[in-house]
């Protein structure tokens, strides 16, 4: 098993928990942050740590792999965040927003901290 971020965390990217991972295994999008799988070991103190509710175990994943997909293929791409950073103004505003992927989602890829 592995975590994924998913939806809700795309224009929020709070970023509580970059710095509870063991492993650093976070990597920064734009608006929206990833978990490399492969490096993920699997122990779960960020789930708790997301104030919005966006760290899901694979388990929970949408029926098509989506999010797993999508966190491997970012992870790949984007830079390691080790650091909590500042989250994006106006985060407030779309916590409980849902559908973000579609509406929102940027491919590219956040600041090296």
């Amino acid at each position: 098993m592995t975590y994924l971020v998913t939806d809700p965390c795309i224009k929020c990217k709070l970023m509580d928990c970059v710095e509870v991972c063991p492993v650093d295994c976070f990597y920064e999008g734009e608006n929206f942050l990833v978990i490399n799988p492969s490096e993920c070991i699997d122990c779960g103190v960020c789930e708790p740590e997301c104030p919005v509710d966006a760290i899901k175990p694979d388990t929970e994943d949408a029926p098509d792999g989506k999010w797993l997909r999508v966190n491997t293929e970012y992870a790949q791409v984007w830079p390691n965040i080790t650091v909590r950073g500042e989250p994006p103004a106006g985060a407030d505003a779309y916590r409980s927003e849902s559908g973000k992927f579609e509406k929102y989602f940027s491919p590219h890829p956040g600041r090296a901290r």
